[in-house]
């Protein structure tokens, strides 16, 4: 079972990075180039001319959540941890400076705009943004108070949320690749997208507290042997979309805002 973690922790860097370094390229250097307006190609009505509050906000969203993307998995490695405490500080700065900055960009952008989704959304996702600032906020706040295994607890509720924004991402792109879309609406208001507003993040945090350590439920060999087997299983999917989204849309897209960028 622990190999089938360690696994699955790898694949979630390597496409959270991959992701990470999309949105870095394609948003951020993007809007270097004059290109804000094709944000509505990857999402739909996030750029707005005549809304520039929240166009900084949802621009502040996506430059600090590829840098929370990028380096989230690396706090979680114990060897960088324990051989170099003073990276793993530093790391966690920035990395808790760029969750606060996200979730603050993103709040914003719905309280000055409001999501595409409508109320439903807006509800969903302002809950997320204010669960990962209270996830850093206490994870700095016990590291600073050396209380060390609720810094912990915290850090990993806070890279639970993290990884939402890819996770939203890959569900989307596996109920396409076996329903077709069944469920969802281009003002993403039908019944799927609706089970999405909240799927993407909350039983992250439940995965999460299995981690911590606060639940009992993988001690016997049979829960074991299905943990194993799910992890296996998820990171031969995760591996699949993964390769599917880099070669169909992340890697053309960053080679296209790069080119942009340098001509």
């Amino acid at each position: 079972m622990k190999g089938a973690g360690k696994l699955l922790v790898g694949v979630v860097w390597l496409s959270a990075l991959l992701f990470g370094l999309y949105i870095f390229v394609f948003y951020f250097i993007g809007s270097l180039t004059g290109g804000i307006s094709l944000w509505n190609e990857g999402l739909p009505n996030l750029y707005d001319a005549n809304g520039q509050a929240a166009n900084i906000g949802i621009g502040a969203h996506f430059a600090a959540g590829s840098i929370i993307l990028m380096l989230g998995s690396i706090q979680l490695i114990t060897y960088i941890r324990n051989s170099y405490p003073q990276l793993h500080r530093w790391l966690g700065r920035l990395y808790v400076g760029a969750a606060i900055i996200t979730a603050i960009g993103g709040l914003s952008f719905i309280i000055t705009r409001g999501t595409i989704g409508g109320i439903p959304m807006d509800i969903a996702f302002a809950g997320y943004g204010l669960l990962t600032l209270i996830a850093a906020i206490a994870a700095i706040s016990f590291a600073r108070a050396q209380k060390f295994e609720r810094h912990r607890a915290w850090a990993i509720r806070l890279y639970a949320l993290a990884i939402g924004s890819w996770l939203y991402r890959m569900y989307y792109g596996f109920w396409f690749l076996f329903t077709g879309g069944v469920g969802h609406t281009q003002h993403f208001d039908g019944p799927f997208d609706v089970f999405m507003n909240f799927f993407f993040y909350l039983p992250n945090l439940l995965v999460a507290e299995i981690f911590i350590g606060r639940y009992k439920a993988l001690q016997n060999s049979v829960a074991k042997s299905l943990a194993t087997a799910g992890m296996f299983t998820a990171s031969t999917f995760l591996l699949l979309a993964t390769y599917f989204f880099t070669k169909q849309f992340w890697l053309p897209s960053m080679v296209q805002t790069w080119v942009n960028f340098h001509s």
